[in-house]
Protein backbone atom coordinates (compact mmCIF):
# COMPACT_ATOMS: atom_id res chain seq x y z
CA UNK A 1 0.00 0.00 0.00
CA UNK A 2 1.20 3.66 -0.98
CA UNK A 3 1.71 5.79 2.30
CA UNK A 4 2.90 9.07 0.07
CA UNK A 5 3.19 9.87 -3.10
CA UNK A 6 5.02 12.72 -5.24
CA UNK A 7 4.01 13.15 -8.83
CA UNK A 8 5.53 15.03 -11.41
CA UNK A 9 6.57 17.74 -8.45
CA UNK A 10 7.92 20.99 -9.27
CA UNK A 11 8.44 23.90 -8.03
CA UNK A 12 10.18 27.93 -8.96
CA UNK A 13 11.00 30.76 -6.95
CA UNK A 14 10.99 33.18 -9.71
CA UNK A 15 13.36 32.38 -12.34
CA UNK A 16 14.77 29.24 -10.13
CA UNK A 17 13.47 25.63 -10.70
CA UNK A 18 14.13 24.28 -7.29
CA UNK A 19 12.86 21.05 -7.64
CA UNK A 20 11.48 19.46 -11.16
CA UNK A 21 9.52 16.54 -11.53
CA UNK A 22 10.17 14.51 -8.85
CA UNK A 23 8.42 10.94 -9.06
CA UNK A 24 8.64 8.92 -5.50
CA UNK A 25 6.37 6.50 -3.47
CA UNK A 26 6.78 5.34 -0.45
CA UNK A 27 5.16 2.38 1.10
CA UNK A 28 2.89 2.85 3.99
CA UNK A 29 5.63 2.40 6.86
CA UNK A 30 8.62 2.77 4.61
CA UNK A 31 12.00 5.16 5.43
CA UNK A 32 13.18 7.07 2.61
CA UNK A 33 16.32 9.76 2.70
CA UNK A 34 16.48 12.04 0.45
CA UNK A 35 20.55 12.84 0.13
CA UNK A 36 22.31 15.32 -1.71
CA UNK A 37 24.58 18.35 -1.39
CA UNK A 38 23.24 21.51 -0.68
CA UNK A 39 20.73 23.47 -2.85
CA UNK A 40 19.91 20.36 -4.45
CA UNK A 41 16.02 21.25 -4.05
CA UNK A 42 15.83 18.39 -1.21
CA UNK A 43 14.38 20.54 1.87
CA UNK A 44 12.24 22.15 -0.25
CA UNK A 45 10.62 19.00 -1.29
CA UNK A 46 10.17 18.30 2.56
CA UNK A 47 8.86 21.47 2.71
CA UNK A 48 6.40 20.62 0.37
CA UNK A 49 5.77 17.52 1.69
CA UNK A 50 4.68 19.19 5.51
CA UNK A 51 2.59 21.83 3.77
CA UNK A 52 4.72 24.49 4.20
CA UNK A 53 5.35 25.70 0.40
CA UNK A 54 2.92 25.18 -2.17
CA UNK A 55 4.02 23.45 -5.58
CA UNK A 56 4.04 25.00 -8.98
CA UNK A 57 3.65 21.58 -10.62
CA UNK A 58 2.25 17.81 -9.71
CA UNK A 59 0.70 16.30 -6.68
CA UNK A 60 0.97 15.17 -2.90
CA UNK A 61 -0.85 12.78 -2.36
CA UNK A 62 -1.04 10.45 1.08
CA UNK A 63 -3.25 7.71 1.30
CA UNK A 64 -4.51 8.07 -2.20
CA UNK A 65 -5.84 11.26 -1.58
CA UNK A 66 -4.25 14.55 -3.34
CA UNK A 67 -3.63 16.99 -0.31
CA UNK A 68 -1.34 19.28 -2.33
CA UNK A 69 -1.30 20.75 -6.18
CA UNK A 70 -0.73 24.55 -7.69
CA UNK A 71 -4.84 24.66 -7.10
CA UNK A 72 -5.27 23.75 -3.55
CA UNK A 73 -3.30 22.90 -0.66
CA UNK A 74 -4.30 20.93 2.63
CA UNK A 75 -2.79 23.27 5.35
CA UNK A 76 -0.08 21.58 7.43
CA UNK A 77 -1.99 21.27 10.59
CA UNK A 78 -4.57 19.17 8.63
CA UNK A 79 -1.75 16.65 7.24
CA UNK A 80 -1.84 14.55 10.32
CA UNK A 81 2.35 14.66 9.86
CA UNK A 82 5.77 15.67 12.47
CA UNK A 83 8.31 17.62 11.78
CA UNK A 84 11.75 17.66 13.53
CA UNK A 85 14.01 20.77 12.21
CA UNK A 86 17.70 21.21 12.67
CA UNK A 87 16.81 23.18 16.01
CA UNK A 88 15.21 20.75 18.62
CA UNK A 89 12.85 23.46 19.15
CA UNK A 90 11.99 22.11 22.83
CA UNK A 91 10.48 24.23 25.44
CA UNK A 92 13.36 24.89 27.88
CA UNK A 93 10.60 25.96 30.62
CA UNK A 94 8.92 22.55 30.44
CA UNK A 95 10.03 19.20 31.56
CA UNK A 96 10.79 16.23 29.58
CA UNK A 97 7.28 14.42 30.40
CA UNK A 98 5.35 18.51 29.87
CA UNK A 99 7.86 18.79 25.95
CA UNK A 100 6.01 14.99 24.49
CA UNK A 101 2.56 15.65 26.29
CA UNK A 102 2.07 19.15 24.83
CA UNK A 103 0.44 17.71 21.03
CA UNK A 104 -1.66 14.74 22.91
CA UNK A 105 -2.85 18.08 25.62
CA UNK A 106 -3.93 19.95 22.47
CA UNK A 107 -5.88 17.06 20.84
CA UNK A 108 -7.93 17.05 24.22
CA UNK A 109 -6.51 13.93 25.35
CA UNK A 110 -7.12 12.06 28.56
CA UNK A 111 -5.05 12.71 31.48
CA UNK A 112 -4.59 9.18 32.00
CA UNK A 113 -4.33 8.50 28.39
CA UNK A 114 -2.26 10.92 28.12
CA UNK A 115 0.02 9.27 30.94
CA UNK A 116 0.01 6.26 29.37
CA UNK A 117 1.43 7.24 26.18
CA UNK A 118 4.06 9.13 27.43
CA UNK A 119 4.95 6.89 29.05
CA UNK A 120 5.42 4.48 26.57
CA UNK A 121 7.37 6.70 24.45
CA UNK A 122 9.63 7.73 26.79
CA UNK A 123 10.79 4.23 27.43
CA UNK A 124 11.33 3.62 23.72
CA UNK A 125 13.66 6.70 23.52
CA UNK A 126 15.29 5.02 26.55
CA UNK A 127 14.38 8.49 28.44
CA UNK A 128 11.82 7.40 31.16
CA UNK A 129 13.96 8.06 33.85
CA UNK A 130 14.61 11.86 33.08
CA UNK A 131 10.61 12.45 32.42
CA UNK A 132 10.93 14.99 35.27
CA UNK A 133 14.13 16.88 34.23
CA UNK A 134 14.58 20.13 32.25
CA UNK A 135 16.35 20.41 29.23
CA UNK A 136 19.10 22.29 29.98
CA UNK A 137 19.61 18.94 32.54
CA UNK A 138 19.97 16.90 29.47
CA UNK A 139 22.74 15.95 26.76
CA UNK A 140 22.44 16.74 22.94
CA UNK A 141 21.60 13.43 22.48
CA UNK A 142 18.62 13.05 25.51
CA UNK A 143 17.20 16.12 23.64
CA UNK A 144 17.37 15.08 20.39
CA UNK A 145 15.36 11.82 21.80
CA UNK A 146 13.11 14.43 23.55
CA UNK A 147 12.31 15.66 20.32
CA UNK A 148 11.63 13.08 18.45
CA UNK A 149 9.12 10.92 21.54
CA UNK A 150 7.38 14.43 21.09
CA UNK A 151 6.85 13.86 17.17
CA UNK A 152 5.96 10.35 17.23
CA UNK A 153 3.39 10.42 20.48
CA UNK A 154 1.19 11.89 18.11
CA UNK A 155 0.95 8.96 15.64
CA UNK A 156 1.30 10.97 13.19
CA UNK A 157 1.07 9.33 9.19
CA UNK A 158 4.32 10.79 7.90
CA UNK A 159 7.15 11.78 10.07
CA UNK A 160 9.66 14.12 8.31
CA UNK A 161 13.06 15.12 9.89
CA UNK A 162 15.13 17.91 8.11
CA UNK A 163 19.10 17.35 8.80
CA UNK A 164 18.00 16.46 12.73
CA UNK A 165 21.56 15.42 13.51
CA UNK A 166 23.85 18.34 11.91
CA UNK A 167 24.40 19.82 15.42
CA UNK A 168 25.31 17.45 17.70
CA UNK A 169 28.86 16.28 17.83
CA UNK A 170 30.62 13.43 15.92
CA UNK A 171 29.92 10.33 18.70
CA UNK A 172 26.54 11.81 19.29
CA UNK A 173 25.46 11.27 15.40
CA UNK A 174 26.49 8.33 14.92
CA UNK A 175 24.71 7.16 18.15
CA UNK A 176 21.38 8.53 16.95
CA UNK A 177 21.52 7.28 13.34
CA UNK A 178 21.12 4.04 15.22
CA UNK A 179 18.90 5.14 17.63
CA UNK A 180 16.50 6.70 14.86
CA UNK A 181 16.58 3.29 12.80
CA UNK A 182 15.35 1.64 16.09
CA UNK A 183 13.01 3.45 16.36
CA UNK A 184 11.47 3.04 12.72
CA UNK A 185 11.84 -0.26 13.38
CA UNK A 186 9.31 -0.25 16.40
CA UNK A 187 7.20 2.09 15.12
CA UNK A 188 7.20 1.67 11.84
CA UNK A 189 5.78 5.06 10.84
CA UNK A 190 6.45 6.07 6.95
CA UNK A 191 9.39 8.37 7.43
CA UNK A 192 11.09 10.74 5.19
CA UNK A 193 14.73 12.03 6.29
CA UNK A 194 16.33 15.39 4.76
CA UNK A 195 20.56 14.77 4.90
CA UNK A 196 23.75 15.62 3.02
CA UNK A 197 25.74 13.03 5.25
CA UNK A 198 25.22 9.77 3.14
CA UNK A 199 26.81 7.83 6.10
CA UNK A 200 23.17 9.12 8.24
CA UNK A 201 21.51 8.08 4.58
CA UNK A 202 22.87 4.49 4.92
CA UNK A 203 22.54 3.55 8.02
CA UNK A 204 19.10 4.78 8.52
CA UNK A 205 16.89 4.37 5.48
CA UNK A 206 15.26 1.62 3.35
CA UNK A 207 15.85 3.46 0.56
CA UNK A 208 17.69 6.40 -0.56
CA UNK A 209 16.96 9.54 -3.52
CA UNK A 210 19.90 11.03 -4.27
CA UNK A 211 18.72 14.29 -5.47
CA UNK A 212 20.96 17.10 -7.91
CA UNK A 213 19.56 20.23 -9.42
CA UNK A 214 16.11 19.74 -8.18
CA UNK A 215 16.03 16.14 -9.34
CA UNK A 216 16.30 12.98 -8.30
CA UNK A 217 18.66 10.77 -9.96
CA UNK A 218 18.41 7.24 -8.68
CA UNK A 219 15.87 6.04 -5.76
CA UNK A 220 17.05 2.36 -4.36
CA UNK A 221 18.28 0.21 -0.74
CA UNK A 222 21.78 1.40 0.23
CA UNK A 223 23.27 -1.22 -0.89
CA UNK A 224 22.39 -1.22 -4.54
CA UNK A 225 22.98 2.93 -4.57
CA UNK A 226 26.81 2.36 -3.65
CA UNK A 227 27.21 -1.13 -5.73
CA UNK A 228 25.39 0.04 -8.69
CA UNK A 229 25.02 3.89 -9.35
CA UNK A 230 23.34 4.56 -12.50
CA UNK A 231 24.55 7.78 -13.13
CA UNK A 232 28.60 9.33 -12.46
CA UNK A 233 26.67 11.82 -9.82
CA UNK A 234 25.32 9.24 -8.30
CA UNK A 235 28.77 7.31 -8.13
CA UNK A 236 30.70 10.26 -7.27
CA UNK A 237 28.71 12.05 -4.08
CA UNK A 238 28.60 8.16 -2.81
CA UNK A 239 31.31 7.06 -1.30
CA UNK A 240 34.38 7.43 -3.30
CA UNK A 241 35.42 6.13 -6.74
CA UNK A 242 37.47 5.37 -10.02
CA UNK A 243 35.95 6.59 -13.37
CA UNK A 244 37.08 4.77 -15.98
CA UNK A 245 36.85 5.77 -20.03
CA UNK A 246 36.22 2.99 -22.79
CA UNK A 247 35.81 2.42 -26.26
CA UNK A 248 33.11 -0.80 -27.41
CA UNK A 249 34.55 -2.22 -30.13
CA UNK A 250 31.73 -5.31 -30.60
CA UNK A 251 31.73 -7.33 -28.12
CA UNK A 252 34.49 -6.06 -26.08
CA UNK A 253 35.51 -2.81 -23.84
CA UNK A 254 38.64 -1.21 -24.71
CA UNK A 255 40.15 0.51 -22.12
CA UNK A 256 43.69 2.31 -22.30
CA UNK A 257 46.25 -0.49 -21.38
CA UNK A 258 43.57 -3.54 -21.06
CA UNK A 259 40.12 -4.93 -22.65
CA UNK A 260 36.92 -6.50 -21.36
CA UNK A 261 34.16 -8.64 -22.48
CA UNK A 262 31.02 -7.06 -22.74
CA UNK A 263 29.91 -10.38 -20.91
CA UNK A 264 31.93 -10.15 -18.12
CA UNK A 265 30.65 -6.96 -16.71
CA UNK A 266 27.69 -7.06 -13.69
CA UNK A 267 25.45 -5.38 -15.31
CA UNK A 268 24.05 -5.10 -18.95
CA UNK A 269 25.57 -2.42 -20.97
CA UNK A 270 23.63 0.54 -22.84
CA UNK A 271 23.86 1.34 -26.48
CA UNK A 272 26.86 3.42 -27.35
CA UNK A 273 30.64 3.18 -28.03
CA UNK A 274 31.93 5.27 -25.28
CA UNK A 275 31.62 4.00 -21.88
CA UNK A 276 32.30 5.13 -18.46
CA UNK A 277 32.61 2.72 -16.26
CA UNK A 278 32.77 3.17 -12.32
CA UNK A 279 34.85 0.90 -9.81
CA UNK A 280 35.39 1.41 -6.06
CA UNK A 281 38.68 1.62 -4.54
CA UNK A 282 37.70 -1.21 -2.20
CA UNK A 283 37.04 -3.54 -5.32
CA UNK A 284 40.72 -2.88 -6.27
CA UNK A 285 43.41 -5.35 -5.32
CA UNK A 286 47.10 -4.11 -4.60
CA UNK A 287 50.08 -6.58 -4.57
CA UNK A 288 53.40 -6.27 -4.21
CA UNK A 289 54.42 -9.13 -6.34
CA UNK A 290 52.88 -10.11 -9.33
CA UNK A 291 49.54 -12.28 -8.92
CA UNK A 292 47.81 -14.51 -11.25
CA UNK A 293 45.25 -13.23 -13.23
CA UNK A 294 42.70 -16.03 -12.67
CA UNK A 295 40.52 -14.07 -15.22
CA UNK A 296 40.75 -11.18 -13.76
CA UNK A 297 42.95 -8.08 -14.84
CA UNK A 298 46.57 -7.53 -13.99
CA UNK A 299 48.17 -4.21 -14.36
CA UNK A 300 51.68 -3.65 -13.28
CA UNK A 301 52.99 -0.25 -11.89
CA UNK A 302 53.80 1.79 -9.30
CA UNK A 303 52.56 3.38 -5.94
CA UNK A 304 52.57 7.06 -6.36
CA UNK A 305 50.94 8.27 -3.36
CA UNK A 306 49.48 7.22 -0.07
CA UNK A 307 47.91 7.69 2.44
CA UNK A 308 47.25 6.15 6.32
CA UNK A 309 43.60 6.52 7.26
CA UNK A 310 43.74 4.32 10.32
CA UNK A 311 41.48 1.21 8.97
CA UNK A 312 42.85 1.47 5.82
CA UNK A 313 45.69 2.21 3.60
CA UNK A 314 44.36 4.91 0.53
CA UNK A 315 46.80 4.49 -2.37
CA UNK A 316 47.32 6.29 -5.50
CA UNK A 317 48.43 3.55 -8.28
CA UNK A 318 49.73 4.67 -11.17
CA UNK A 319 50.02 2.10 -14.29
CA UNK A 320 52.46 1.53 -16.50
CA UNK A 321 52.21 3.57 -19.62
CA UNK A 322 49.57 6.48 -20.03
CA UNK A 323 46.39 4.96 -17.93
CA UNK A 324 44.84 7.29 -15.38
CA UNK A 325 45.66 6.99 -11.89
CA UNK A 326 43.48 4.76 -9.57
CA UNK A 327 43.05 5.59 -6.23
CA UNK A 328 42.52 2.01 -3.88
CA UNK A 329 41.50 1.18 -0.30
CA UNK A 330 43.70 -1.55 1.37
CA UNK A 331 43.85 -3.22 4.34
CA UNK A 332 46.25 -1.72 7.76
CA UNK A 333 48.36 -4.75 7.43
CA UNK A 334 49.16 -4.21 3.36
CA UNK A 335 51.84 -1.74 3.11
CA UNK A 336 53.32 -0.89 0.20
CA UNK A 337 56.18 1.99 -0.09
CA UNK A 338 56.06 5.25 -2.02
CA UNK A 339 57.44 4.47 -5.28
CA UNK A 340 57.52 1.16 -5.45
CA UNK A 341 56.52 -1.39 -7.98
CA UNK A 342 53.06 -2.41 -7.78
CA UNK A 343 50.96 -5.02 -9.39
CA UNK A 344 46.34 -3.97 -9.36
CA UNK A 345 43.86 -6.42 -10.04
CA UNK A 346 40.66 -5.95 -11.37
CA UNK A 347 37.50 -7.97 -10.74
CA UNK A 348 35.79 -7.02 -14.26
CA UNK A 349 32.62 -7.75 -12.48
CA UNK A 350 32.99 -4.87 -10.39
CA UNK A 351 32.88 -2.25 -13.29
CA UNK A 352 29.78 -0.14 -13.62
CA UNK A 353 28.59 1.22 -16.41
CA UNK A 354 27.22 4.76 -15.64
CA UNK A 355 25.35 7.11 -17.52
Amino acid sequence: MTGLALRGLGRRFGTVEAVKDVDLELKEGEFVSLLGPSGCGKTTTLRMIAGFIEPNAGTIELGGKVISSPSASLPPEKRGMSMIFQSYAIWPNMTVFENVAFGLKLRRLGREEIRRRVGEILDIVQLGDLADRYPAELSGGQQQRVALARAVVIRPAVLLLDEPLSNLDANLREEMRFEIRRMHDELKITTVYVTHDQSEAMVTSDRIAVMNKGRIEQVDPPVELYMRPRTRFVASFIGRTNFLEAKRERDVLVFDGFSVPVSALAIPLADGNAVTVSVRPHALDLSAQQPAANGRIVLEGKIARRAFLGDTWNYLFAPAGNGAALIVSAAPHKVIEDGAPAWLTIDPGQLVPIA
